[in-house]
């Protein structure tokens, strides 16, 4: 055992001296190598990360929530006829929804004269205070139930209330990014916005919320809203009758709560017995599933592409071994007339190759350790 034990370190000191020696040589192979295990780590602990954050944002609206909306669920930007022509969902659903179904605590509709689907180059409702103007603000009315779920949390002021949106009154919660646009050197409250020539009173600024899914210009951005009442915003846009309904479900009792919103839906839409519903209903659950699923398939994708590059440099180590037998045939010669064995000689140049794949892994692990550290945020 101590033979064999000594006879491996020899191996193993002669395979780390030969990579001494041919430095250049060494070098060249290694490289493939360091590329292709840096490759794939980076793209698992990228992949890893978009996940985390996600799966983060999605459940900081509520891990308990529900979202209905006439186009059916899951990453479509680009709805068919059939659920363009969908009857919208209306604020009547959302009040029944409230308070016929026993598993839902809370139903907020929403309702903008943005089209969300238009994503950054959405034209928006331009808000001003004085002589700054924002023209990236996304106004939407909102239900005062929405501030009950718990899913936002207040930076100054407060939220609007069920009166004041039963009396259409102008008042406005704003995001932070609005606020800071705004208002840089004052405070938002009870400062007067005008939007579409009529003047709206702040009472709330919301905390900044991280945002990742969506891009900093997108409406869908929080930190860019300007809620005001629901009824408020219907009032001044009669026009508009497109909602979208977010209610939550009491702990416990999510699959039940959605069973119940299906139920009354159809029933107030008048879906025919067997026919499908012409509604779309969601859970943060199915939303978190249906991006893994996207991003698995990415990560296999972009796994495979980048195992090229391993095989690259394994090919690499495996013709310069290759050449290091030629040219080292006379070296083979000598340690045979010494008594040394064919598996003595062939145990010699594999743990040479494994010095060589061993340096080139650590040295790529290194590289994507030393990147991670450099910019964390971009796996967290």
């Amino acid at each position: 055992m101590n033979f064999f034990r000594s006879n491996i370190l020899e191996n193993l000191r002669m395979g780390l001296d030969t990579l001494w020696q041919h430095k250049l040589r060494s070098l060249l192979t290694i490289l493939g190598v360091v590329i292709g295990t840096m490759t794939v780590i980076v793209i698992a602990a990228f992949v890893s990360g978009i996940d985390a954050r996600v799966s983060k944002e999605i459940e900081s609206f509520g891990t308990n929530s529900i979202y209905i909306y006439r186009f059916d669920p899951g990453f479509n930007f680009d709805p068919t006829q059939e659920e363009r022509m969908r009857k919208p969902l209306s604020y009547e659903d959302t009040q029944a929804i409230e308070t016929e179904c026993p598993s839902v605590v809370y139903a907020a509709a929403f309702m903008s004269p943005v089209d969300f689907f238009g994503g950054p180059f959405t034209q928006r409702v331009n808000v001003r205070y004085r002589d700054i103007e924002m023209t990236n603000a996304a106004v939407q009315g909102a239900s005062p139930s929405y501030f009950k779920m718990g899913v936002t949390n207040i930076a100054e002021g407060r939220y609007f209330t069920d009166e004041e949106n039963d009396r259409h009154a102008n008042v406005l919660v704003i995001g932070r990014d609005v606020a800071n646009t705004l208002f840089p050197f004052t405070n938002a409250i009870d400062r007067q916005l005008t939007i579409n020539g009529r003047g709206y009173a702040v009472v709330g600024v919301l905390a900044e919320r991280d945002v990742f899914i969506v891009g900093a210009e997108d409406p869908n951005n929080e930190n860019k809203a300007v809620y005001m009442p629901y009824l408020t915003l219907r009032k001044i846009y009669p026009e508009v009758n497109d909602n979208f309904v977010m209610a939550q479900a009491r702990p416990g009792e999510m699959q039940q709560a959605v069973e119940e919103v299906r139920e009354l839906l159809r029933r107030r839409r008048k879906v025919a017995f067997g026919s499908p519903d012409n509604f779309g209903i969601s859970t943060s659950e199915q939303i978190i599933s249906q991006f893994g699923a996207i991003t698995g398939g990415v990560f296999a994708l972009m796994v495979a592409i980048s195992s090229v590059g391993l095989l690259i440099g394994g090919i690499g180590v495996m013709n310069i071994m290759l050449v290091s037998v030629t040219e080292r045939t006379r070296e083979i010669g000598v340690r045979k007339a010494m008594g040394a064995r064919r598996r003595d000689i062939i145990a010699q140049f594999l743990i040479e190759a494994c010095d060589t794949d061993r340096v080139g892994r650590f040295a790529g692990n290194n590289c994507r350790l030393r990147y991670c550290t450099t910019y964390p945020n971009d796996y967290a």
